[in-house]
């Protein structure tokens, strides 16, 4: 039976794993109409469409793949009150999104090895960078309301007290814990002098106004924002005044999208019955190899920034903000570009490091943060 599959444009691989159901038509996910779907039996989207009665309803759309984490663009109890199958990607991205961590420490020049660490939400994201921080023997505090039995488990209060405060909690609007706002003016306040807070989650969890405001008056701590309240017409002041920004890319490396999109096939085959595809794509061929005439810190920092500097991120972002802001046009459309023309980023797993003379320790962090 030959399928018809309607798919965010954003999505990789997509002839890999779902070419042999039938026709694909790639589409801008931002602006999914029902129109396109007069037709669809399966709909593939990322983080930007959101999926409802609004969207659907009326179309022969059976089963909505999102390949990526997260499932708050998606109106799950209503897609099953219809008997629509769906499945989003939990933990495809979250290596990507644990090394953007790690790199915008390093292009912030800060050696996280003597710092605590604080995570909001320890999901698949949270979890990994937790499980990573504890190898690499670095002290850290978790605020996950579901994991209260976590050895690391701490009050809120606690956590934005550490040295590095990272955001990875979904964005939740109802029920017994809420994270929409939940870094609020009073949670703002308690984070300490001096320290960093990364935040790679859901935008909407830091009330975006009260940020703006504080760091407006004054910089207590060092701010990096890879997602933002509004996405994609960010709020520009708060562009100038983050020390990192980047355009929700946090995710986005080429493994953890590949990885989404073969997750979601293998769901769509569970769900209709269909046989399972195997692929041999790699996405990147040969291991890349790079050096370092640095020692220390010093030395994971150069060699963290050679294969991925969010730097270069934040310099597009604030370019395309320039432009849009000297051309009067709206930031939605610059933002959802750069999206889609991200530059292909592989994970340190794919680099191996010769011809070194770094001490022991050193080598040893590297390896458990990835590379060979």
């Amino acid at each position: 039976m030959t399928m018809n599959i309607v798919a965010d444009e954003n999505i990789p691989g997509l002839e890999t794993w779902f070419a042999d159901l039938g026709t694909i038509t790639r589409v801008p996910g931002r602006n999914v109409t029902r129109e396109q779907l007069a037709e669809a039996d399966i709909l593939l989207v990322r983080s930007v469409t959101n999926v409802n009665q609004a969207l659907l309803e009326g179309t022969p759309v059976r089963f909505v793949g999102s390949c990526t984490i997260g499932t708050d663009h998606l109106d799950t109890r209503w897609l099953e009150q219809q008997g629509i199958a769906w499945s989003a990607a939990p933990g495809c991205n979250a290596n990507s999104v644990v090394e953007y961590v790690f790199c915008v420490l390093a292009a912030l020049n800060i050696d996280w090895r003597g710092r605590s660490f604080g995570i909001v939400g320890c999901g698949n994201v949270g979890g990994t960078l937790q499980s990573r921080l504890r190898t690499l023997g670095i002290p850290c505090k978790i605020y996950d309301p579901w994991l209260a039995d976590n050895p690391d488990a701490a009050d809120l209060t606690t956590v934005l007290q550490q040295d590095v405060i990272c955001l990875h909690a979904p964005l939740v609007k109802e029920g017994a814990h809420p994270s929409l706002h939940l870094i609020d003016e009073g949670a703002l306040a308690r984070i300490k002098p001096g320290a960093v807070l990364i935040s790679a989650g859901r935008g909407a969890v830091i009330d975006n106004t009260a940020l703006l405001s504080l760091l407006t008056s004054s910089t207590p701590f060092t701010c990096a924002l890879d997602v933002w309240e509004g996405e994609p017409d960010i709020n520009l002041e708060l562009l100038e005044k983050v020390d990192l920004g980047s355009p929700h890319i946090a995710g986005y490396s080429h493994d953890g999208k590949l990885a989404g999109t073969r997750l979601v096939r293998e769901a769509l085959s569970r769900a209709l019955s269909l046989p399972l595809v195997e692929s041999a794509e790699n996405s990147a061929g040969q291991t890349q190899t790079i050096t370092t005439g640095e020692q220390g810190f010093s030395a994971i920092r150069d060699l963290l920034l050679k294969i991925y500097d969010p730097r270069a991120d934040d310099q597009r972002l604030r370019v395309a903000a320039a432009e849009a802001r000297a051309g009067g046009q709206p930031m939605a459309a610059a933002f959802d570009q750069l999206r889609k023309q991200y530059p292909k980023r592989l994970e340190f797993s794919h680099y191996s490091l010769v011809d070194s003379r770094l001490d022991a320790a050193v080598r040893q962090q590297l390896e458990i943060l990835g590379l060979k």
